[in-house]
């Protein structure tokens, strides 16, 4: 598998363009979010293992997605500030973008064949749908929204 998250970029919620080669020798967790979800109380579990872990080499990408119940309706400012107001959050979080779909950012085409959902289906099916991304850029696994983040420590520990 010599292809790599690396060959990505995005532009975070400040508009700054983010080369992923900048997260060599992390383990990456990569999370389409929304503000108004059902599983968006996650956010604050995924802000306390980017605090425990972060000094380890564990980054939390945030992406705001509006495509799951339009639950994503706020701009970047909006959002930024709700996830920094009510959750703290202080992981990296990228402008809102389409997951699925022909405006599907290049890295959510690259997550979703690289580990592909139940049944071998690479569209994300909801909110905080979690990709687990190794020290050298390669996909992991993906983990379904009602996962929950602290389930997923442990496996964490082990890529550290």
């Amino acid at each position: 598998m010599s292809e790599s998250i690396y060959q990505f970029s995005a532009v975070d919620i400040k508009g700054t363009r983010i080369d992923f080669k900048q997260y060599e020798n992390k383990v990456l967790l990569i999370v389409n979010t929304a503000s108004q979800c059902g599983f968006t109380p996650q956010y604050k579990a995924l802000e306390a293992l980017y605090r425990k872990y972060q000094s380890k080499d564990l980054i939390i990408l945030g992406f705001p997605c509006n495509q799951f119940g339009q639950q994503e309706k706020g701009n970047n400012e909006e959002i930024s500030a709700f996830c920094e107001v009510n959750f703290g959050v202080s992981f990296p979080l990228f402008q809102k973008i389409d997951v699925n779909g022909k405006q599907s950012h290049p890295l959510y085409q690259f997550l979703k064949k690289s580990a592909k959902g139940v049944l071998g289906s690479e569209n994300i099916k909801w909110n905080f749908t979690k990709f687990l991304v190794d020290k050298h850029g390669h996909v992991i696994k993906r983990y379904s929204p009602t996962t929950k983040p602290e389930d997923l420590e442990n496996k964490i520990l082990e890529l550290l």
